[in-house]
């Protein structure tokens, strides 16, 4: 019990390590050799664990085997770029890795997914914003505090937001305090108003920054104009769809003279001239035809006064309003300095869809990936213009779309033989062209392209290899096969250009197309006597408008038998050969036996008996002859040792002392047997001495 409580909390320490490695990342292709991708740890103890890179999808070396080290008594890991990754999004922008780590007999398996971002897009500064003079606005001492004054738009910036940051000084006593200007580019009026700042202008220098989008900066002056003499004062703020008619303001003025007169209203609008955009009805301000800010420098603000004129004589006239006066101008005598700022201020909308042409483009199919196939053309009526962003619904992963620029690559490999034509929707988003940043429209357009066929697959020839035997008769040419060649994977090829390139000694063959042909002999060497083969190789490629020309070669044996030995050989059989002779295969059968399974096993063990028998019998045999010559050689040495010892018996008794101590040395050549007594004993053929055993 205590071992499976260990080995639980074991596991369940390794399991709370996995559970730390993420399933999927984001990564920008922009990062750099050796860029720490993830960090994870886990436990592993008795044991020195084990970190792997199992395998990477697709195929790539971008990335390191992980490293491990111990920290502490807990085991980190780190996934890393290797030093040749060149991570680029438009190739591949997703990989799957298999990161494998063992802890003793514990084996776990993690995929890892890694998705490649783009490089963010390059924020620009453009119009007069980005200009050497900067742009100018004009606003009225009169303004609230912290009131809004502009809106700062930076094309390509898209739904990204920048930090936006005033640089040069705003140090009293030239500046009643700071401007703002915060992330969405709108500036705001200091918290101090700017109430006794009339004829002042103020130049602010802007940095706009987006981290790896990049940085801009620009100038942009602002304008103080003075508090007008009169009570009368316009402070207007209208999109530029406000429909014809819109009252902007309404007058009404009453001459001392005679209050009851008639008063004359005029609308005179500063250089250049814009009299269709306002309009003036009995002393009210209306908006007219034409507030269209689809234009660069078109409508933000329009410059305009008004005069009142009574029936009296002399005229007298009063300037009730004015707006923008960017230049001096000659104003009439009886108008007092005092200027009294209206200021209509018209705002974008996003108006227009954005929309693009459908368009067909044309690759080849061993185009390699980046490839580009072509630019889609966006066109929006609102502005700013190019405020674009391209994407491709669905995202496919054969082809990839620039966002900002609108250029259609290739990514994955293309085949004629399995599809030759992709449609694919192209979605257009605008962004920047309104006063709500969030309101966006979208347009599409189908894009084709089209997959140009090339020459990527040899021919085959069916059979690649032949063996015939002709009979050519003399003085005449005979057709020996047709050479059929195709390609699987395009069959409607049908063109292909045939040559002997090998093994047509004498020039005995030539082809006519695809038909192999055997000379006529009459006008060639003299006709052999004895048969002759020939073994020709015939080149086949295919032909046509598409390159490269690709080809295959097949094998061709031609077994020539003349006419004349062929008749002799064969007398009963005379056959003519035509000049459309088809292909003759000579096949050769040869007979044998083969006998069954059972056959053959019953065989094999009778021969094995049959081994037995004989070496039995032979070993019985050579056992008798050896018995045989044993029985004739002992009568002959019995005998001779029997005289022996008869005659050695007297020498034995006196010499008793002496076979004693031979016994006692153990000098013994040989045993024998007593025939008297018929026991076995040693003897000594030296001294005549024995033992008895």
């Amino acid at each position: 019990m205590l071992l499976l409580r260990l080995l639980s909390l074991l596991l369940a320490v390794l399991f709370s390590g996995l559970h730390s490695l993420p399933w999927s990342i984001d990564i920008l292709e922009s990062q750099g050799p050796g860029s720490i991708l993830q960090s994870f740890t886990f436990n592993c103890s008795s044991y020195t664990p084990t970190l792997a890179l199992f395998s990477v999808k697709p195929p790539t070396g971008f990335f390191n085997e992980p490293s491990l080290h111990q920290q502490n008594g807990i085991y980190v890991g780190k996934v890393t770029l290797s030093s040749s990754a060149r991570l680029d999004a438009l190739a591949v922008n997703r990989y799957e890795l298999q990161v494998q780590y063992k802890c003793g007999n514990f084996v776990r398996e993690v995929h890892l997914f890694v998705h490649v971002q783009p490089k963010p897009s390059q924020i620009q500064c453009a119009g007069p914003f980005a200009s050497p003079a900067g742009e100018f606005i004009y606003v009225p001492e009169t303004v609230s505090p912290g009131a809004l004054l502009y809106t700062l738009l930076l094309p390509g910036l898209g739904h990204q937001k920048a930090q936006m940051n005033i640089t040069s000084a705003q140090d009293p006593p030239f500046f009643p305090g700071p401007f703002s200007i915060d992330d969405q580019g709108l500036l705001r009026a200091p918290a101090q108003g700017l109430r006794g700042q009339a004829q002042k202008a103020f130049q602010l220098r802007i940095l706009a920054s987006a981290g790896k989008s990049g940085s801009c900066k620009g100038m942009l002056t602002v304008k103080v104009l003075p508090q007008p003499s009169s009570r009368v004062s316009f402070l207007t703020q209208i999109p530029e769809t406000a429909p014809v008619g819109t009252v902007l303001n309404a007058l009404t003025c009453v001459d001392p003279d005679s209050a009851g007169a008639p008063l004359d209203y005029q609308l005179r609008f500063h250089s250049p001239p814009d009299s269709a955009s306002l309009r003036l009805n009995n002393g009210v301000l209306e908006v007219n035809t034409t507030l269209d800010c689809d234009a660069p420098g078109a409508c933000f603000q329009h410059a305009a006064f008004i005069l009142v004129f009574d029936g009296g004589q002399p005229q007298m006239t009063r300037p009730l309003g004015q707006v923008w006066v960017p230049q001096a101008s000659s104003l009439p005598a009886e108008w007092s300095p005092a200027e009294v700022p209206v200021l209509v201020t018209v705002t974008l909308v996003n108006e227009f869809s954005p929309a693009c042409v459908a368009r067909t483009f044309r690759v080849r199919e061993d185009a390699g990936p980046h490839t580009l196939l072509g630019s889609i053309a966006g066109t929006d009526a609102d502005y700013p213009p190019h405020s674009l962003e391209y994407y491709i619904s669905g995202r496919p992963s054969t082809f990839a779309v620039d966002r900002l620029s609108g250029e259609l690559h290739l990514l994955g490999p293309l085949d004629y033989e399995q599809q030759r034509l992709y449609r694919i929707v192209i979605l257009l988003i605008d962004h920047s062209q309104d006063w709500d940043l969030n309101h966006r429209r979208s347009g599409s357009c189908t894009i084709t392209i089209e997959v140009e066929d090339v020459n990527d697959h040899a021919p085959e020839c069916e059979p690649p290899f032949q063996e015939l035997t002709i009979h050519p008769p003399l003085g005449r040419s005979t057709e020996v096969t047709q050479v059929s060649c195709w390609i699987p994977q395009e069959p409607q090829r049908l063109a292909f250009s045939y040559s002997i390139v090998g093994g047509n000694s004498q020039s005995r063959f030539r082809l006519q197309g695809s038909i192999l042909v055997h000379n006529d002999t009459v006008l060639g060497p003299p006709w052999p006597e004895q048969p002759r083969t020939y073994e020709l190789l015939i080149h086949a490629a295919d032909a046509g408008p598409s390159v490269p020309h690709l080809s295959t070669t097949a094998t061709i044996i031609v077994h020539v038998v003349p006419w004349k030995a062929s008749t002799v050989a064969t007398s009963t059989h005379r056959s003519t050969v035509s000049s459309t002779m088809t292909p003759l295969i000579v096949t050769d059968v040869e007979a044998f036996w083969k006998p069954d399974p059972w056959f053959v096993i019953v065989l094999t063990a009778i021969g094995a008996v049959l081994l037995l028998a004989l070496g039995w019998l032979v070993s019985r045999i050579l056992q008798g002859l050896a018995q045989s010559l044993q029985a004739r050689s002992k009568p002959a040495r019995s005998a001779l040792l029997l005289n022996r010892i008869q005659g050695n018996e007297g020498s034995i008794e006196r010499h008793m002392e002496a076979p004693r101590m031979e016994m006692s040395q153990g000098h013994f050549d040989g045993r024998a047997q007593d025939v008297r007594t018929g026991r076995d004993y040693l003897f000594s053929t030296r001294t005549g001495a024995r033992r008895w055993l």
